[in-house]
Protein backbone atom coordinates (compact mmCIF):
# COMPACT_ATOMS: atom_id res chain seq x y z
CA UNK A 1 0.00 0.00 0.00
CA UNK A 2 0.93 3.31 -0.90
CA UNK A 3 1.90 5.49 2.12
CA UNK A 4 0.64 8.75 1.01
CA UNK A 5 2.70 11.82 2.97
CA UNK A 6 1.56 15.54 2.87
CA UNK A 7 4.71 18.40 3.50
CA UNK A 8 3.29 21.72 4.23
CA UNK A 9 6.23 24.21 3.33
CA UNK A 10 8.64 24.38 0.26
CA UNK A 11 11.31 25.86 2.24
CA UNK A 12 14.71 24.90 3.35
CA UNK A 13 13.40 22.73 5.57
CA UNK A 14 10.69 21.00 3.47
CA UNK A 15 12.06 20.78 0.31
CA UNK A 16 15.07 18.88 2.27
CA UNK A 17 12.85 16.38 3.57
CA UNK A 18 11.28 15.52 0.23
CA UNK A 19 14.83 14.86 -1.16
CA UNK A 20 15.71 12.34 2.12
CA UNK A 21 12.31 10.85 1.57
CA UNK A 22 12.86 10.53 -2.66
CA UNK A 23 16.53 9.12 -1.56
CA UNK A 24 14.98 6.27 0.90
CA UNK A 25 13.54 3.39 -0.84
CA UNK A 26 10.11 2.20 -0.25
CA UNK A 27 6.47 3.19 -1.77
CA UNK A 28 5.68 6.30 -1.03
CA UNK A 29 4.10 9.38 -2.30
CA UNK A 30 5.32 12.67 -1.49
CA UNK A 31 3.22 15.90 -2.05
CA UNK A 32 5.27 19.03 -1.28
CA UNK A 33 2.67 22.30 -1.11
CA UNK A 34 4.60 25.56 -1.10
CA UNK A 35 2.44 28.97 -0.81
CA UNK A 36 5.55 30.97 -2.22
CA UNK A 37 5.20 30.94 -5.99
CA UNK A 38 8.85 30.37 -6.89
CA UNK A 39 11.25 27.03 -6.58
CA UNK A 40 12.92 26.31 -3.45
CA UNK A 41 15.61 28.76 -2.37
CA UNK A 42 18.57 28.85 0.13
CA UNK A 43 17.11 31.99 2.34
CA UNK A 44 20.87 31.87 3.83
CA UNK A 45 21.56 33.36 0.77
CA UNK A 46 19.63 36.50 0.02
CA UNK A 47 21.71 38.86 1.51
CA UNK A 48 24.41 37.94 -0.89
CA UNK A 49 21.77 38.39 -3.46
CA UNK A 50 20.47 41.81 -1.94
CA UNK A 51 24.36 42.43 -2.48
CA UNK A 52 24.59 41.96 -6.22
CA UNK A 53 27.16 39.29 -5.96
CA UNK A 54 25.06 36.67 -7.35
CA UNK A 55 21.76 36.52 -9.40
CA UNK A 56 18.60 34.88 -8.29
CA UNK A 57 19.46 31.75 -10.11
CA UNK A 58 22.64 30.93 -7.78
CA UNK A 59 19.71 31.17 -4.42
CA UNK A 60 18.07 27.90 -5.92
CA UNK A 61 17.71 24.55 -4.15
CA UNK A 62 18.11 21.49 -5.64
CA UNK A 63 14.41 19.71 -5.07
CA UNK A 64 13.49 16.26 -5.18
CA UNK A 65 11.83 15.09 -8.52
CA UNK A 66 10.66 12.10 -10.26
CA UNK A 67 8.80 8.96 -9.36
CA UNK A 68 6.72 9.58 -6.09
CA UNK A 69 7.40 13.40 -5.54
CA UNK A 70 4.44 15.75 -6.39
CA UNK A 71 5.87 19.26 -5.57
CA UNK A 72 3.00 21.87 -6.24
CA UNK A 73 4.44 25.86 -5.94
CA UNK A 74 2.09 28.74 -5.15
CA UNK A 75 -0.78 26.92 -3.25
CA UNK A 76 -1.28 28.05 0.10
CA UNK A 77 -2.75 25.42 2.75
CA UNK A 78 -5.64 26.97 4.62
CA UNK A 79 -6.29 24.33 7.22
CA UNK A 80 -5.84 20.70 7.94
CA UNK A 81 -8.47 18.40 9.01
CA UNK A 82 -7.41 16.32 11.23
CA UNK A 83 -10.46 13.33 11.52
CA UNK A 84 -11.09 13.38 7.78
CA UNK A 85 -6.87 13.38 7.26
CA UNK A 86 -6.54 16.09 4.65
CA UNK A 87 -5.50 19.03 4.11
CA UNK A 88 -7.29 22.12 2.30
CA UNK A 89 -5.73 24.31 -0.20
CA UNK A 90 -7.37 27.60 -1.29
CA UNK A 91 -8.26 26.66 -4.03
CA UNK A 92 -10.68 23.81 -2.35
CA UNK A 93 -8.78 21.00 -3.15
CA UNK A 94 -8.47 18.55 -0.48
CA UNK A 95 -5.66 16.38 -0.22
CA UNK A 96 -5.20 13.46 2.29
CA UNK A 97 -2.58 12.48 3.85
CA UNK A 98 -1.35 9.58 5.87
CA UNK A 99 1.17 11.50 7.15
CA UNK A 100 1.00 15.15 7.70
CA UNK A 101 4.37 16.93 8.32
CA UNK A 102 4.51 20.85 8.98
CA UNK A 103 7.16 22.79 7.26
CA UNK A 104 5.43 26.28 7.65
CA UNK A 105 8.70 28.21 8.46
CA UNK A 106 8.17 31.68 10.18
CA UNK A 107 7.26 35.14 9.36
CA UNK A 108 8.89 38.15 9.62
CA UNK A 109 8.19 40.26 12.83
CA UNK A 110 6.45 43.70 12.17
CA UNK A 111 6.93 45.75 15.16
CA UNK A 112 3.66 47.45 16.49
CA UNK A 113 4.67 51.23 15.61
CA UNK A 114 2.61 53.70 14.55
CA UNK A 115 2.43 54.31 10.92
CA UNK A 116 2.90 50.49 9.95
CA UNK A 117 0.22 48.01 9.36
CA UNK A 118 1.49 44.60 9.04
CA UNK A 119 -1.55 43.91 6.38
CA UNK A 120 -0.62 47.22 4.46
CA UNK A 121 2.73 48.33 4.97
CA UNK A 122 4.29 51.36 2.59
CA UNK A 123 6.40 50.68 -0.60
CA UNK A 124 9.69 51.75 0.69
CA UNK A 125 9.14 50.02 4.22
CA UNK A 126 10.09 46.34 4.00
CA UNK A 127 10.78 43.22 6.06
CA UNK A 128 14.09 41.11 4.75
CA UNK A 129 13.02 37.32 5.16
CA UNK A 130 11.83 35.90 1.74
CA UNK A 131 12.93 36.07 -1.62
CA UNK A 132 9.67 38.41 -2.85
CA UNK A 133 11.38 40.86 0.41
CA UNK A 134 14.65 40.63 -1.20
CA UNK A 135 13.13 41.73 -4.95
CA UNK A 136 11.50 44.77 -3.24
CA UNK A 137 14.39 45.90 -1.22
CA UNK A 138 16.08 45.94 -4.64
CA UNK A 139 13.53 47.23 -6.36
CA UNK A 140 13.11 50.25 -3.71
CA UNK A 141 16.71 50.76 -3.46
CA UNK A 142 17.27 51.48 -7.45
CA UNK A 143 17.47 55.35 -7.41
CA UNK A 144 17.66 55.91 -3.69
CA UNK A 145 20.77 57.15 -2.07
CA UNK A 146 19.91 56.09 1.75
CA UNK A 147 18.51 53.43 3.74
CA UNK A 148 17.58 52.52 7.24
CA UNK A 149 17.94 49.48 8.91
CA UNK A 150 15.54 48.82 11.89
CA UNK A 151 16.81 45.93 14.11
CA UNK A 152 20.70 45.03 14.94
CA UNK A 153 21.22 41.16 14.48
CA UNK A 154 22.45 38.84 12.06
CA UNK A 155 20.01 39.40 9.59
CA UNK A 156 19.91 43.28 9.90
CA UNK A 157 23.68 43.24 9.94
CA UNK A 158 23.87 41.31 6.65
CA UNK A 159 21.14 43.43 4.86
CA UNK A 160 22.66 46.24 5.70
CA UNK A 161 25.93 45.25 4.51
CA UNK A 162 24.03 44.57 1.40
CA UNK A 163 22.90 47.78 0.80
CA UNK A 164 25.88 49.76 1.65
CA UNK A 165 27.81 47.64 -1.07
CA UNK A 166 25.09 48.42 -3.39
CA UNK A 167 25.66 52.52 -2.44
CA UNK A 168 23.71 53.48 -0.10
CA UNK A 169 24.32 55.82 2.61
CA UNK A 170 23.43 53.08 4.86
CA UNK A 171 22.21 53.13 8.77
CA UNK A 172 21.26 50.79 11.74
CA UNK A 173 18.47 51.25 14.55
CA UNK A 174 19.52 48.94 17.55
CA UNK A 175 16.97 49.39 20.29
CA UNK A 176 19.62 47.78 22.73
CA UNK A 177 23.18 49.03 23.58
CA UNK A 178 25.23 46.56 21.12
CA UNK A 179 24.57 44.88 18.32
CA UNK A 180 23.66 41.09 18.48
CA UNK A 181 23.10 40.94 21.36
CA UNK A 182 21.95 37.27 21.36
CA UNK A 183 25.46 36.33 20.55
CA UNK A 184 27.78 38.90 21.28
CA UNK A 185 28.77 40.78 24.64
CA UNK A 186 29.25 44.65 24.41
CA UNK A 187 33.20 44.43 23.43
CA UNK A 188 32.63 42.13 20.50
CA UNK A 189 29.73 44.71 19.57
CA UNK A 190 31.40 47.86 20.10
CA UNK A 191 34.21 46.38 18.10
CA UNK A 192 31.37 45.46 15.05
CA UNK A 193 30.05 48.55 14.87
CA UNK A 194 33.27 49.90 14.05
CA UNK A 195 33.90 47.25 11.72
CA UNK A 196 30.16 48.60 10.31
CA UNK A 197 31.74 52.16 10.08
CA UNK A 198 34.53 51.47 7.94
CA UNK A 199 32.39 49.61 5.53
CA UNK A 200 29.75 52.63 5.24
CA UNK A 201 27.15 51.38 7.99
CA UNK A 202 26.57 53.87 10.50
CA UNK A 203 24.79 52.12 14.18
CA UNK A 204 22.18 53.82 16.22
CA UNK A 205 22.46 52.59 19.43
CA UNK A 206 19.95 52.27 22.54
CA UNK A 207 17.13 54.51 20.80
CA UNK A 208 13.97 52.37 20.11
CA UNK A 209 12.16 53.62 17.40
CA UNK A 210 8.58 55.82 17.72
CA UNK A 211 7.14 55.73 14.46
CA UNK A 212 7.11 55.65 10.57
CA UNK A 213 5.48 58.19 8.35
CA UNK A 214 6.59 57.13 4.36
CA UNK A 215 5.49 57.99 1.25
CA UNK A 216 6.31 57.34 -2.51
CA UNK A 217 9.63 59.25 -2.00
CA UNK A 218 10.87 58.37 1.12
CA UNK A 219 10.64 57.20 4.75
CA UNK A 220 10.76 59.38 7.84
CA UNK A 221 11.45 57.03 11.40
CA UNK A 222 11.33 58.91 14.58
CA UNK A 223 13.13 57.77 17.41
CA UNK A 224 12.76 57.59 21.15
CA UNK A 225 15.02 60.34 21.56
CA UNK A 226 13.33 62.90 20.06
CA UNK A 227 15.71 62.60 16.87
CA UNK A 228 13.63 61.66 13.27
CA UNK A 229 16.35 59.71 10.73
CA UNK A 230 15.18 60.11 6.68
CA UNK A 231 16.10 57.67 4.02
CA UNK A 232 14.91 56.01 0.87
CA UNK A 233 13.75 53.10 2.32
CA UNK A 234 13.26 51.39 5.69
CA UNK A 235 14.53 47.49 6.18
CA UNK A 236 12.57 45.83 8.95
CA UNK A 237 14.53 42.98 10.58
CA UNK A 238 12.94 42.87 13.77
CA UNK A 239 12.70 38.91 14.96
CA UNK A 240 10.89 36.54 13.52
CA UNK A 241 8.06 34.49 14.69
CA UNK A 242 6.92 30.69 14.04
CA UNK A 243 4.11 30.28 11.67
CA UNK A 244 1.71 28.14 13.93
CA UNK A 245 -1.69 29.59 12.57
CA UNK A 246 -2.67 25.79 11.13
CA UNK A 247 -1.33 24.21 13.98
CA UNK A 248 -3.31 26.63 16.89
CA UNK A 249 -6.31 26.18 14.59
CA UNK A 250 -6.32 22.38 14.23
CA UNK A 251 -5.58 21.84 17.54
CA UNK A 252 -2.20 20.78 18.47
CA UNK A 253 0.00 21.62 21.26
CA UNK A 254 1.88 25.43 20.58
CA UNK A 255 3.73 27.25 22.77
CA UNK A 256 6.17 29.34 21.02
CA UNK A 257 6.55 27.08 18.11
CA UNK A 258 4.44 23.46 17.60
CA UNK A 259 5.73 21.37 20.28
CA UNK A 260 7.23 18.10 19.16
CA UNK A 261 8.95 15.35 20.59
CA UNK A 262 12.70 13.50 19.72
CA UNK A 263 10.88 12.01 16.91
CA UNK A 264 10.14 15.25 15.40
CA UNK A 265 6.08 13.90 15.92
CA UNK A 266 3.37 16.28 17.73
CA UNK A 267 0.88 15.28 19.78
CA UNK A 268 -1.00 13.65 17.07
CA UNK A 269 1.28 10.82 16.30
CA UNK A 270 0.04 11.23 12.07
CA UNK A 271 1.52 14.59 12.38
CA UNK A 272 4.88 16.30 12.56
CA UNK A 273 7.04 19.54 12.24
CA UNK A 274 10.45 20.68 11.64
CA UNK A 275 12.17 23.52 10.82
CA UNK A 276 11.54 26.84 12.25
CA UNK A 277 7.61 26.36 13.04
CA UNK A 278 8.66 23.10 15.49
CA UNK A 279 9.49 23.76 19.29
CA UNK A 280 11.77 20.74 20.32
CA UNK A 281 12.74 20.86 24.33
CA UNK A 282 11.51 24.10 25.06
CA UNK A 283 13.73 25.52 22.19
CA UNK A 284 13.55 26.84 18.56
CA UNK A 285 15.87 26.33 15.68
CA UNK A 286 16.08 29.29 13.73
CA UNK A 287 19.22 28.11 11.91
CA UNK A 288 19.41 25.97 8.88
CA UNK A 289 21.74 23.27 10.57
CA UNK A 290 18.81 22.24 13.07
CA UNK A 291 16.15 22.44 9.96
CA UNK A 292 18.33 19.67 8.03
CA UNK A 293 19.34 17.82 10.80
CA UNK A 294 15.72 16.96 11.46
CA UNK A 295 14.68 16.23 7.69
CA UNK A 296 17.34 13.87 7.69
CA UNK A 297 15.48 11.84 11.43
CA UNK A 298 12.17 12.87 10.15
CA UNK A 299 12.76 10.87 7.00
CA UNK A 300 14.85 7.84 8.78
CA UNK A 301 11.13 7.56 10.95
CA UNK A 302 8.68 7.95 8.36
CA UNK A 303 10.42 5.62 5.99
CA UNK A 304 11.35 2.94 8.88
CA UNK A 305 15.16 3.29 7.51
CA UNK A 306 16.83 3.82 11.14
CA UNK A 307 13.38 2.84 13.76
CA UNK A 308 16.02 3.95 16.27
CA UNK A 309 16.17 7.41 14.97
CA UNK A 310 16.25 10.43 17.22
CA UNK A 311 16.57 14.53 16.83
CA UNK A 312 19.52 15.36 18.90
CA UNK A 313 20.55 19.31 18.71
CA UNK A 314 24.60 19.67 17.85
CA UNK A 315 26.03 22.86 19.20
CA UNK A 316 25.33 26.00 17.04
CA UNK A 317 27.32 27.85 15.43
CA UNK A 318 26.62 31.35 14.35
CA UNK A 319 28.26 33.27 11.70
CA UNK A 320 27.78 36.37 10.12
CA UNK A 321 27.48 36.00 6.43
CA UNK A 322 29.05 39.88 5.08
CA UNK A 323 31.59 41.34 2.64
CA UNK A 324 34.30 42.58 4.63
CA UNK A 325 33.13 40.97 8.05
CA UNK A 326 34.34 37.60 9.66
CA UNK A 327 32.20 36.85 12.68
CA UNK A 328 31.73 33.48 14.65
CA UNK A 329 29.90 33.26 17.84
CA UNK A 330 29.08 29.64 19.49
CA UNK A 331 27.83 28.66 22.99
CA UNK A 332 27.52 30.59 25.95
CA UNK A 333 29.80 33.79 24.97
CA UNK A 334 28.57 35.78 26.68
CA UNK A 335 29.26 34.60 30.40
CA UNK A 336 26.00 32.76 31.71
CA UNK A 337 27.82 30.07 33.12
CA UNK A 338 30.80 29.82 35.10
CA UNK A 339 34.04 29.24 33.84
CA UNK A 340 37.93 30.35 32.79
CA UNK A 341 37.65 33.08 30.06
CA UNK A 342 40.49 34.56 27.65
CA UNK A 343 40.07 37.93 25.94
CA UNK A 344 41.53 39.95 23.17
CA UNK A 345 40.96 42.96 21.22
CA UNK A 346 42.55 45.04 18.74
CA UNK A 347 39.36 47.78 17.37
CA UNK A 348 41.82 49.26 15.06
CA UNK A 349 42.30 46.11 13.35
CA UNK A 350 38.40 45.01 13.86
CA UNK A 351 39.72 42.14 16.11
CA UNK A 352 38.21 40.41 18.92
CA UNK A 353 38.24 36.85 20.82
CA UNK A 354 36.32 35.62 23.69
CA UNK A 355 36.96 32.25 24.57
CA UNK A 356 35.20 30.27 27.55
CA UNK A 357 36.18 27.10 28.97
CA UNK A 358 35.53 24.78 31.80
CA UNK A 359 36.87 21.56 32.29
CA UNK A 360 39.55 22.06 29.77
CA UNK A 361 36.48 21.96 27.53
CA UNK A 362 35.36 25.04 25.39
CA UNK A 363 31.75 25.99 26.57
CA UNK A 364 31.55 29.46 24.37
CA UNK A 365 33.70 31.64 21.89
CA UNK A 366 33.49 34.49 20.10
CA UNK A 367 35.82 35.16 16.80
CA UNK A 368 35.23 38.70 14.79
CA UNK A 369 37.96 39.75 12.31
CA UNK A 370 40.64 37.94 10.91
CA UNK A 371 41.82 35.18 13.44
CA UNK A 372 43.25 31.92 11.55
CA UNK A 373 42.21 29.69 14.59
CA UNK A 374 38.73 30.09 13.88
CA UNK A 375 38.13 26.29 12.11
CA UNK A 376 39.82 24.83 15.31
CA UNK A 377 38.09 27.03 17.44
CA UNK A 378 34.55 25.43 15.82
CA UNK A 379 35.93 21.83 15.70
CA UNK A 380 36.95 21.79 19.38
CA UNK A 381 33.53 23.19 20.44
CA UNK A 382 31.69 21.04 18.31
CA UNK A 383 33.09 17.78 18.82
CA UNK A 384 33.86 18.32 22.73
CA UNK A 385 37.47 17.90 22.20
CA UNK A 386 40.24 19.49 25.49
CA UNK A 387 41.64 22.89 24.28
CA UNK A 388 45.38 23.06 24.31
CA UNK A 389 47.79 23.75 26.98
CA UNK A 390 48.55 26.97 25.36
CA UNK A 391 45.40 28.88 25.18
CA UNK A 392 47.09 31.80 23.23
CA UNK A 393 47.58 29.36 20.14
CA UNK A 394 43.19 29.56 20.21
CA UNK A 395 43.11 33.20 21.22
CA UNK A 396 45.20 34.98 19.21
CA UNK A 397 45.76 32.39 16.15
CA UNK A 398 49.52 31.65 16.20
CA UNK A 399 49.65 28.17 14.37
CA UNK A 400 48.83 24.75 16.70
CA UNK A 401 50.35 22.18 15.12
CA UNK A 402 49.32 18.64 14.18
CA UNK A 403 47.22 18.09 17.82
CA UNK A 404 44.68 20.66 16.86
CA UNK A 405 40.90 19.35 16.10
CA UNK A 406 40.60 21.24 12.64
CA UNK A 407 43.83 21.76 10.13
CA UNK A 408 46.64 23.35 10.83
CA UNK A 409 48.89 23.59 7.45
CA UNK A 410 47.44 20.88 5.38
CA UNK A 411 43.93 19.01 5.34
CA UNK A 412 46.53 16.43 5.95
CA UNK A 413 46.62 17.45 9.52
CA UNK A 414 42.47 17.01 9.49
CA UNK A 415 41.16 14.19 11.28
CA UNK A 416 38.62 12.60 9.04
CA UNK A 417 36.08 12.80 11.82
CA UNK A 418 35.97 16.79 11.41
CA UNK A 419 32.85 18.35 10.59
CA UNK A 420 33.88 20.51 7.47
CA UNK A 421 30.64 21.49 6.63
CA UNK A 422 28.73 22.10 10.18
CA UNK A 423 25.22 23.01 7.88
CA UNK A 424 25.10 19.82 6.48
CA UNK A 425 26.97 17.83 9.19
CA UNK A 426 29.58 16.54 6.46
CA UNK A 427 33.10 15.46 7.77
CA UNK A 428 36.22 15.62 6.26
CA UNK A 429 36.06 11.60 6.14
CA UNK A 430 32.94 12.12 4.03
CA UNK A 431 34.41 14.49 1.55
CA UNK A 432 37.74 11.63 0.83
CA UNK A 433 35.08 8.78 0.25
CA UNK A 434 32.92 10.92 -2.21
CA UNK A 435 36.39 11.99 -3.77
CA UNK A 436 37.43 8.02 -3.98
CA UNK A 437 34.23 7.27 -5.44
CA UNK A 438 35.03 9.52 -8.55
CA UNK A 439 33.97 13.02 -7.55
CA UNK A 440 36.75 14.70 -8.83
CA UNK A 441 35.81 18.35 -9.05
CA UNK A 442 34.49 20.71 -6.38
CA UNK A 443 31.41 21.14 -7.83
CA UNK A 444 31.31 16.84 -8.13
CA UNK A 445 31.97 16.51 -4.36
CA UNK A 446 29.24 19.20 -3.81
CA UNK A 447 26.51 17.88 -5.32
CA UNK A 448 27.14 14.52 -4.09
CA UNK A 449 27.40 15.18 -0.48
CA UNK A 450 25.81 18.66 -0.30
CA UNK A 451 28.64 19.98 1.54
CA UNK A 452 28.93 24.18 0.72
CA UNK A 453 25.01 23.76 -0.05
CA UNK A 454 24.14 26.06 3.24
CA UNK A 455 25.39 29.20 4.33
CA UNK A 456 28.62 28.24 1.47
CA UNK A 457 31.15 29.13 4.56
CA UNK A 458 33.04 25.85 4.21
CA UNK A 459 33.03 26.44 0.02
CA UNK A 460 36.87 27.54 0.19
CA UNK A 461 37.94 23.88 2.61
CA UNK A 462 36.28 21.96 0.57
CA UNK A 463 37.88 23.08 -2.42
CA UNK A 464 41.08 22.69 -0.54
CA UNK A 465 40.17 19.40 0.86
CA UNK A 466 39.43 18.46 -3.21
CA UNK A 467 42.62 20.18 -4.52
CA UNK A 468 44.85 18.22 -1.41
CA UNK A 469 43.36 14.79 -2.86
CA UNK A 470 44.56 15.68 -6.35
CA UNK A 471 48.15 17.04 -5.16
CA UNK A 472 48.54 13.17 -3.72
CA UNK A 473 47.26 11.41 -6.56
CA UNK A 474 49.37 13.19 -9.57
CA UNK A 475 52.77 12.67 -6.90
CA UNK A 476 51.31 8.79 -6.41
CA UNK A 477 51.31 8.71 -10.37
CA UNK A 478 54.60 10.29 -11.16
CA UNK A 479 56.50 8.04 -8.82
Amino acid sequence: MTTRIVIIGNGMAGARLAGELHAREGDRKVTVLGAEPHRAYNRIMLSTLLAGRIGEPDVELTEAAGHGIDLRTGVPVTAVDRPAREVRTADGERIPYDHLVLATGARAVVPPLPGLDPADLPRRVVPFRTLDDCRRIIAAADGARSALVLGGGLLGLEAARGLATRGLTTTVVHHTEHLMERQLDPAAGAVLAGTLAGLGVTVQLAVPATGVVADDTGVRLDLADGRSLRAGLLVLSCGVRPDTVLARAAGLTVRRGVVVDDRLRTDDRNISAIGDCAEHDDALTGLVAPAWAQARVLADVLTGTDPLARYRPRPVVTRLKAAGIDLAAMGDAVGGEPGEELTFTDPARGTYARLRIRDERLIGAILLGDNPAVGTVIQLFDRGHPVPADRRALLLGRALGATAAAPAASPALMPDAATVCQCNAVTKGALVRCWRSGARTVDAVVAATRAGTGCGGCRDAVGGIVDWLSEAESVEVTR
